[in-house]
């Protein structure tokens, strides 16, 4: 690497930091009450302030905030694992039916559990979120063996989503009022509600999990350039590949268990991040991505509360409108096909 591509990469690198934190600070200022930048790193550096405005920040924006950005992260590294592996940069979570599959399993659980007056564990959730993904996932791998075409192969996972989706619509739509009050929201992507205790737990777990992903980078460059080489080298392609489909669907089914289904940010983030890096080894790619998509979707979720305030759109709505034009952007640039 030149010195003038590390000056590059350390250009972009500052430049996403920045705009994390700001969009990081602008999220939790912004609102029906603002609160401006100085208030709002009072209250979280020094947690000084008056009640009313300590309540709206610690309460209800830094949780939403803080789930959003690691959500983001998650989404993101998530996306650009199963294009590595499908050697694709259509490849997604949502596309592929795994965010879908997650969703499906937890409305399941949820109603079921609600329908007999108990309550639903975070533990609980992450655990049969990774399970529906996990099966989606599998479902995807089965195919592969029959269906030798990537693009008849992103299509059955579009297929598989509508199954899904429509399996958990059905679930919701015979469930009794009170169940369908709790998933209306979550069903169509949302942050909003988000305790303290669910943003800290989500964003413990994808950040160990995002850490794991980041120290097999080394092996997944390697298996970038093909099983052959990755073999030559020493890497066990087979554990690699499992390990590649399990932390994509854990970081998929984390999220999913949380927000609920979200479009695109698995998409179309690994795009952007392709286009800013001179340098596209795993090693350098993977923080980029995770703070890109933190800010993605960051924003989303600011524009999701704002653009019809006191409307709230759901965050896949947003997610779409944004991440649409990149995947048309992407098919029409030829890169359909080609390798990631």
């Amino acid at each position: 690497m030149t010195s003038a591509e590390k000056r590059k990469i350390t250009i972009v690198y500052c430049l996403l930091i920045v705009l994390m934190i700001f969009l990081f600070m602008l999220s939790i200022s912004t609102g029906s009450v603002m609160v401006p930048f100085s208030r709002v790193a009072s209250v979280l550096i020094k947690g000084t302030g008056d009640n009313d405005t300590v309540m709206i920040i610690k309460m209800i924006r830094l949780p939403r905030t803080v789930l959003a950005l690691v959500s983001g992260g998650a989404l993101a590294l998530a996306g650009y694992l199963l294009q590595t592996f499908f050697r694709n940069p259509i490849a997604g979570p949502y596309v592929m039916g795994i965010s879908s599959g997650a969703r499906m399993m937890v409305a399941v659980m949820t109603i079921i559990v609600l329908s007999r007056g108990g309550g639903v564990s975070s533990i609980q959730m992450v655990v049969v979120s990774f399970a529906g993904a996990l099966l989606s996932t599998v479902v995807i791998l089965l195919l592969s063996t029959r269906i030798k075409s990537m693009s008849v192969l992103l299509v059955a996972g579009i297929m598989i989503s509508y199954i899904c989706t429509a399996v958990t619509d059905f679930i919701v739509n015979v469930a009794g009022d009170s169940s369908v009050v709790n998933m209306h929201g979550w069903s169509q992507g949302s942050f909003s509600g988000t305790s303290e205790q669910e943003a800290a737990f989500a964003a413990v777990f994808i950040l160990i999990v995002s850490m794991i992903v980041w120290a097999v980078s080394k092996p997944i460059g390697a298996y970038r350039n093909g099983e052959v080489y990755a073999k030559s080298v020493g890497v066990n392609v087979r554990a690699l590949q499992i390990s590649i489909i399990l932390l994509s669907s854990l970081l998929s089914g984390i999220v999913t268990a949380f927000a609920g289904p979200v479009s695109f940010v698995g998409i179309a983030v690994p795009f952007i991040v392709r286009k800013l890096m001179t340098d596209r080894r795993p090693v350098i790619m993977m923080p980029a991505v995770f703070l890109t998509g933190a800010s993605y979707t960051m924003a989303a979720d600011l524009a999701a509360r704002m653009l019809l305030s006191p409307t709230e759109l759901s965050l896949s709505t947003v997610t779409a409108f944004a991440g649409v034009p990149i995947v048309l952007i992407m098919l029409a640039g030829g890169r359909f096909e080609r390798k990631c």
